[in-house]
């Protein structure tokens, strides 16, 4: 991770706020832009509303599938930009359609429900291996595509906290960048303002964690997929919202958990997710041994829960990170004992159970 100092300022009264140093390697180098300061209240104030639901919590899900007509013209890198969606995660929900030419009036599943990942439940939770962050508040969560960092530069795990709001950054490429430029014939400049050509987007959050931001791209394919060099990509669209939301001292929380597994009543819900748009054979059988592993502890820690195999190896198969009920808590009462005192399977009664 190539790091440069992050200068923020008000541009009023001239007052400097003390350097600070953030950076993204593709992005990365100095940045510099004014703290947020808008008037919400005034009548000409953007819309800061957030641009995703806010589901409730219910156990460890939240949301619900939505669906979603297309147009001739649709691709689902555009209606990802337009729903606040990544590509990636609409790929993998809509198998056997055509990304680029979906065609006038096919119906696709908009992956909007979730099993909550192994995480607090506050503030921030970035999940590395969905693409996805997460953003708890008092009424539920949110949940909106960012692009993270690549296997060569991936993003960090860690638990860090907002440190400051940013809107209409500059960037400042660090003299590693300008050279690989420079080795291919381009030429980077030493300073790149506001506006559309800023990698950074049109706003950012700063990270504790040194050299990390949570900002805009002028890259929008890029959001919702493995493409940065470590920090966290948002729409412009929605990080313009959503830096007004976010107090500083939010915990920010990035995980890796392509396996999620949790309760909705006594239902129990499993979402897989592989790391790409194809499904290497690798891949599916590292996923099924972590799925294995991860069945077995859920069950160990959570005794009466019956899953089925068969539910299990439809969500491994497919790994498209859309929940599957794989099974139930059940509670066996007295009255399940037959009048002599043996219980049905004892009594040659066949039991309602599933295997996994």
């Amino acid at each position: 991770m190539w790091l440069r100092s992050l200068v923020v300022f008000f541009l009023a009264q001239s007052l400097m706020l003390p350097a600070l140093q953030a950076a993204e390697p593709e992005e990365s180098g100095s940045a510099q832009g004014r703290e947020n300061a808008g008037d919400p209240e005034s009548p000409e104030a953007p819309d800061r509303s957030p641009r995703v639901p806010t589901f409730p919590v219910e156990g460890d899900v939240a949301g619900q599938l939505g669906v979603y007509e297309t147009r001739y013209e649709d691709t689902f890198a555009a209606i990802g930009n337009r729903l606040a969606l990544g590509y990636l995660e609409l790929v993998k929900a809509n198998p056997g359609v055509d990304p680029w030419l979906p065609g006038e009036g096919t119906t696709i599943t908009l992956p909007r429900q979730y099993v909550l990942p192994d995480a607090r439940r506050e503030g921030i939770v970035i999940n590395l291996a969905e693409y996805r962050l997460y953003y708890f508040t008092g009424q539920g969560v949110q949940v909106y595509p960012v692009g993270v960092g690549t296997a060569e530069n991936p993003s960090p795990l860690t638990d860090a906290e907002v440190t400051m709001p940013l809107e209409s950054p500059a960037w400042y490429p660090p003299a590693s960048i300008r050279a690989e430029y420079e080795a291919s014939g381009d030429y980077l400049p030493r300073m790149i303002p506001p506006g559309p050509e800023n990698p950074l987007g049109s706003h950012a959050l700063l990270l504790s964690e040194k050299g990390y931001l949570i900002h805009g791209t002028n890259k929008k394919f890029g959001v919702g997929m493995p493409v940065s060099h470590g920090c966290f990509r948002m729409y412009n669209e929605d990080i313009s919202r959503f830096v007004y939301q976010v107090a500083k001292g939010t915990p920010v929380q990035v995980v890796h958990d392509a396996v999620k597994i949790g309760f909705s009543d006594d239902e129990v819900w499993l979402e897989v997710h592989r790391p790409h748009e194809d499904y290497s054979s690798q891949d599916r059988d590292r996923l099924w041994q972590q799925v294995f592993a991860e069945v077995e502890s859920f069950r160990a820690s959570h005794p009466g829960v019956e899953v089925k195999r068969s539910a299990i190896e439809l969500a491994v198969d497919q790994a498209d990170g859309l929940p599957t009920m794989i099974g139930e808590r059940v509670t066996r009462m007295a009255a399940d004992r037959t009048v002599d005192g043996k219980t049905p399977e004892s009594a040659g009664e066949p039991a309602q159970r599933l295997y996994f």
